[in-house]
C-alpha cells in the first residue's frame, strides 16, 4: 500500500513537473518568438524603408544634379566668353550662349524654361533672353520680364533674379509661380560675374509636376508614399496636401518629430500613426518615405496574436493528457524544445518527427507550420533587398538565389528543364574612372545594364561584380536568343555611333550558353560555358579594334 501510494505520488509529481515544464516550454517558445518576431520584422522594415528611400535618393539627386550641371556648365561657358560690357560685345556674346544654352536644355528632362538676364544696372538695352517649352514640342524665345519695373534689392520679387544676386552664389529656388506663365515651378540659378562685377543670371526653371511625377512613383506597402520638405520642415511637395494653395512662408510643417536628426522619424498625420526615413537632397530638400505603422507592424501582430492562440489552444488539452501520456510526451517535448533554440537562433530549417494525432502532435504541427510561414515572411523581406542600388536589376545575392533555385529545379525535372545563360563583361569601366571619374563610370554602367535589360527584357538581369552581369534566358528569349544577341550588337554600334562622350558609349563583351542534360551536371557548368564563351568574345573584339 505503502508503495502503491509512494508509486502514485512519485507519478502525480512527475506529472506536475512534466506539465509544469510543458507550460514553461511553450510559455518561453511563444515568448522568444514574440521577441524573434517582432524584432525582426521591425528591423527588416526599417531595412526595407532606408533601402527605397536611398534608391529614390538617389534617383531624385541624379535628376537634380542634371538640371545643376546644365546650369553650371552654361554659367561657365558665359564667364569664359564674356569680352565686355557694352551694348555690341554683350550682344555677340548673347547669340554665342543660346547655341550653348539650348544644346544643354535640350539634353536635360523636365526644363520648362531658361535663361540668361542682363542686371539693368549693367546694361539697359541688352536684356538678355528667355526660352520656354509648355506643350513639349521645343522651346520658343519669349519676351522677357522687364526686370527694370523692379526694385532688385528686394529677394521677395524676380526670386529667380534677385535671390543669387544678393546671395551672390548659385542657388536652388522652393517652388514659387514663375512670370508670366503661371506655372509652379524650382528653378536653379547661378550668378554671372565678369571681373568681380554682377552681370546677371542663369538659369533653369523646372516644370513642379515633373518633380511631383518622380516622387510621387516612390510606393511601399499599400499606403505608402514619399514627399518633400525643407531643413525646417516645410513641405515642398506631399501627395496628399494641395502645397501650392498655401502663400510663400505659410506651407504646412512636419510636426515636431519630423524634423529630428535621426534617419527614422515618427509622426501622426490625419489621426495615422506613421514612420518615415528621410535623406538630405542634394539640392537642399529632405526626401521622407513614410508608411503607417499598423502596415509595417500589422504582419508580427498577427504571428503573436497566432502564437498566443496556439498556445491557449495546445496548453489545456495537452495538460490533461499529460497524466496518461507523460512518457509519450518527454521526447516530443524534447524536440520542441530544441526546435525553439534553433528557431530563437534564427534558423528555421527545423526537424520534428513526432506525427501523432494529439495534443502534442498538433503543437507540433503548429509550430511547423509557424516556422515556416516565418522563414516564408522572411525570406520575401529579404527578396525585396535583392536589389542593386546603381541599375536596380537584382544584385549578386539574388543571383546565387536564383542559381540555387534553377539547380533544384534541374535536378528535379532530370534534365528537361530548358534555360541558357547570358554572362556580359563591361570593357573600359577603370579606363573610364580613372580618366573621367567614378560618376562617369556609374553613368557607364548603368548604361551598359539598361542596353542589357532593353534586349532581354523577358530575362531576369543581375548585377553579379563591378562591372559584370547575367541575364538567365527561358522562354521566348531562349528561342531568339541568336537574334537577340544580335540584336545587342546592333544595339552597340548604333548606340556608340551618336554617343559624345566615351562613358556614354557601351562596351561589353558577351557569352550565352545553352544548357545540355549531356554535358552540364549542374546550373553551375553552364555559367561557366557562358564565362568563357563571354571572354572569347572580349578576345575576338579586342583584336578587331
Amino acid at each position: 500500500m505503502v508503495t502503491d501510494m509512494s508509486l502514485r505520488s512519485l507519478r502525480t509529481r512527475m506529472t506536475l513537473l512534466t506539465v509544469s515544464l510543458i507550460i514553461v516550454t511553450v510559455v518561453s517558445m511563444a515568448l522568444l518568438s514574440v521577441v524573434f518576431i517582432r524584432n525582426t520584422e521591425w528591423q527588416q522594415s526599417n531595412q526595407l524603408l532606408l533601402l527605397l528611400c536611398e534608391a529614390s535618393e538617389k534617383n531624385l539627386d541624379y535628376y537634380f544634379n542634371s538640371v545643376q550641371k546644365s546650369v553650371s556648365r552654361v554659367a561657365t561657358f558665359v564667364e569664359s566668353d564674356l569680352d565686355g560690357l557694352e551694348s555690341e560685345q554683350l550682344s555677340r556674346h548673347m547669340e554665342r550662349v543660346r547655341k550653348r544654352f539650348d544644346e544643354m536644355a535640350s539634353k536635360t528632362n523636365g526644363v520648362l524654361t531658361y535663361y540668361y538676364r542682363i542686371d539693368p544696372s549693367v546694361n539697359k538695352d541688352v536684356e538678355g533672353f528667355w526660352y520656354a517649352d509648355l506643350d513639349g514640342e521645343g522651346f520658343v524665345e519669349r519676351e522677357p520680364t522687364d526686370i527694370n519695373l523692379y526694385d532688385t534689392e528686394d529677394t521677395s520679387r524676380l526670386v529667380w533674379f534677385t535671390v543669387p544676386k544678393y546671395e551672390g552664389k548659385a542657388v536652388w529656388l522652393p517652388p514659387y509661380v514663375t512670370d508670366n506663365l503661371d506655372k509652379r515651378v524650382i528653378s536653379y540659378n547661378v550668378p554671372v560675374y565678369w571681373r568681380g562685377e554682377f552681370v546677371g543670371v542663369v538659369g533653369i526653371e523646372v516644370d513642379y509636376s515633373t518633380m511631383a511625377e518622380q516622387v510621387e512613383s516612390v510606393q511601399l506597402y499599400n499606403n505608402g508614399y514619399a514627399f518633400l520638405s525643407d531643413a525646417q520642415g516645410s513641405l515642398f511637395y506631399h501627395p496628399r496636401i494641395d502645397v501650392s494653395q498655401y502663400a510663400e512662408g505659410e506651407s504646412p510643417k512636419l510636426p515636431e518629430s519630423g524634423v529630428e536628426k535621426s534617419t527614422f522619424v515618427r509622426y501622426t498625420f490625419s489621426g495615422v500613426e506613421k514612420i518615415a526615413a528621410w535623406l538630405p537632397l542634394s539640392n537642399g530638400m529632405r526626401l521622407y518615405v513614410s508608411v503607417p505603422v499598423s502596415e509595417t507592424e500589422g504582419y508580427w501582430q498577427d504571428l503573436i496574436r497566432q502564437i498566443m492562440i496556439y498556445t491557449v489552444v495546445v496548453l489545456v488539452p495537452a495538460s490533461a493528457l499529460t497524466l496518461l501520456y507523460a512518457k509519450r510526451v518527454t521526447k516530443p517535448l524534447e524536440e520542441l524544445t530544441e526546435a525553439a533554440d534553433q528557431v530563437d537562433r534564427g534558423d528555421y530549417d527545423i526537424v520534428l518527427t513526432y506525427s501523432r494525432d494529439d495534443e502534442v502532435g498538433r503543437l507540433t504541427s503548429t509550430f511547423k507550420r509557424l516556422a515556416g510561414h516565418m522563414k516564408d515572411h522572411i525570406n520575401d523581406l529579404n527578396r525585396r533587398a535583392y536589389v542593386d542600388a546603381l541599375t536596380h536589376v537584382r544584385n549578386k545575392g539574388a543571383y546565387a538565389a536564383h542559381i540555387d533555385e534553377l539547380q533544384m529545379r534541374l535536378e528535379k525535372e532530370d534534365g528537361k528543364l530548358q534555360f541558357a545563360v547570358g554572362m556580359f563583361d563591361c570593357d573600359n569601366l577603370k579606363l573610364i574612372n580613372d580618366k573621367y571619374g567614378h560618376e562617369k563610370g556609374d553613368e557607364y554602367l548603368v548604361a551598359a545594364c539598361r542596353l542589357i535589360c532593353r534586349v532581354f527584357q523577358h530575362s531576369p538581369v543581375f548585377r553579379i561584380g563591378g562591372d559584370e552581369f547575367a541575364a538567365i534566358l527561358q522562354d521566348d528569349d531562349l528561342q531568339n536568343r541568336d537574334a537577340l544577341a544580335q540584336k545587342f550588337a546592333d544595339a552597340m554600334v548604333e548606340i556608340n555611333s551618336t554617343a559624345n562622350e566615351e562613358w556614354e558609349q557601351v562596351h561589353v563583351a558577351m557569352g550565352i550558353a545553352v544548357y545540355d542534360a549531356q554535358v552540364d551536371h549542374e546550373v553551375n557548368d553552364v555559367t561557366r560555358r557562358a564565362d568563357a564563351l563571354m571572354y572569347e568574345n572580349k578576345r575576338i573584339r579586342k583584336m578587331g579594334r
